[in-house]
């Protein structure tokens, strides 16, 4: 018997992999139902993966990407979206190469990962593993909070620390640490970024092109893109400052995030259309001649810290104060002071440490039977459905060998 703990993305997986190879699985899973994590993810659409070629994934993994070749190599997107298609759901690929399930539905994807857990004959158990026993250095069974399931393999899948209402509570790392292994100490990445600039006023303002540069506290840039991001009550978010996370590292406090309002036009450029909607507006106050330029809600924001007064008529506005607007639109700063909690967090950086799990199968290097995938791995990617298919490689590498 195969035991595996864990149904997400990377348990359920593992399952199939194992059960498709003719062995007898149990499926362990503390929540009421499997995929529980996943049927939340991309706001319910699930960016299931990137339809990039594998070989541009590992530049979009800037934890411990080596490590997953065989992973990727062996189970690629391209196996995943057939998989998907094979089992009743149809795929679309967007922008950034992002596939989504046509529907726009996790939920499809979560049932055709039970529709094929059941088709296969896996048994899945509600229940919540409590220890992994061994005996002579390898597994013998896994114990459970309602009862002992005796193996000679077990799969640990159950996910990092984010989302923990899902059930992400770190369980894989304390079993990690009970046998021997390391684990690097566990980080929020792909968060939410608090900024010490008070941005409550524009709450819920997503702005849809823009650009992003993050510079590092001795002024270096390690960061930009174009996309779309979000304010929110306590700072930033949306798919450009979550994966701008990925790429400040632990401690975020000091960095700054510089967006470019108008990234299509160039100084020069910008100060032009500046004087000619002034030009059209030159009897208004200069706080209601903006709406050309800028969404509603960011205008009373943008006044504020231009320092150009808001009753002042347009036809007074001083080419320098012009200048400055436009330097403003060009470069919005902010700093950041901290990350949103894990559990806001998209995924969980560190985890089992890899010089101790065999790239090759995930097996670990220090007990025999044991295996070990997604998320729990110290592993990680940027957003665009990188993070999903390492879940399911690393699930169906360790499926086939456990």
């Amino acid at each position: 018997m195969k035991v595996v703990i864990g149904a997400g993305p990377a348990g359920m997986m593992a399952a199939i992999a194992a059960a498709e190879a003719g062995k007898r699985v149990l499926l362990i899973e503390k929540n009421e139902k499997p995929g529980r994590k996943l049927a939340i993810t991309g706001k319910g659409r699930c960016n299931v993966t990137n339809a990039r070629d594998v070989s541009e994934f590992f530049d979009n993994i800037p934890t411990n990407p080596s490590f997953l070749y065989s992973a990727l190599y062996g189970f690629t997107n391209a196996d995943l979206m057939r998989f998907f298609e094979d089992n009743g759901v149809p795929l679309k690929v967007e922008r950034g190469e992002r596939v989504f399930p046509c529907s726009d539905r996790a939920y499809d994807i979560v049932d055709a990962l039970k529709n094929r857990l059941r088709a296969l004959g896996v048994r899945l158990v509600r229940d919540e593993a409590a220890a992994i026993e061994t005996a002579g250095g390898a597994v013998v069974a896994v114990r459970g909070k309602n009862g002992l399931y005796p193996c000679d393999g077990a799969v640990i899948a159950t996910g990092g620390l984010s989302y923990a209402q899902t059930g992400s509570t770190g369980d894989g790392y304390r079993f990690a640490k009970a046998l021997g292994h390391g684990v690097t100490p566990p980080r929020p990445s792909l968060v939410p970024i608090v900024t010490r600039e008070d941005v409550s006023a524009l709450q819920g303002l997503s702005l849809k092109n823009c650009a992003l540069t993050v510079t590092d506290r001795k002024g270096a840039a390690i960061y930009k893109n174009q996309g779309e991001m979000l304010f929110t009550h306590y700072g930033l978010s949306g798919p450009l400052v979550l994966t701008a996370s990925g790429h400040i590292g632990a401690e975020p406090s000091g960095f700054h995030l510089s967006i470019d309002l108008k990234p299509a036009l160039d100084a020069d450029k910008l100060d032009e259309r500046i004087l000619r909607d002034f030009s059209s507006e030159k009897n208004k106050d200069f706080a209601n001649s903006l709406g050309a330029l800028l969404p509603a809600k960011l205008i009373p924001y943008i006044v504020e810290r231009s320092e150009i007064p808001p009753r002042a008529k347009v036809n007074s506005v001083t080419r320098e104060q012009r200048r400055r607007l436009a330097s403003l639109l060009k470069n919005l700063d902010f700093t950041a002071e901290a990350y949103r909690p894990i559990n806001e967090a998209i995924i969980t950086s560190g985890g089992v440490n890899v010089r101790e799990i065999n790239p090759s199968t995930m097996e670990s290097r220090l007990v025999k039977g044991l295996f070990f995938a997604g998320e729990v791995i110290d592993c990680d990617a940027y957003t665009g459905g990188y993070n999903l298919q390492i879940a399911f490689s690393t699930g169906h590498l360790a499926g086939m060998n456990v």
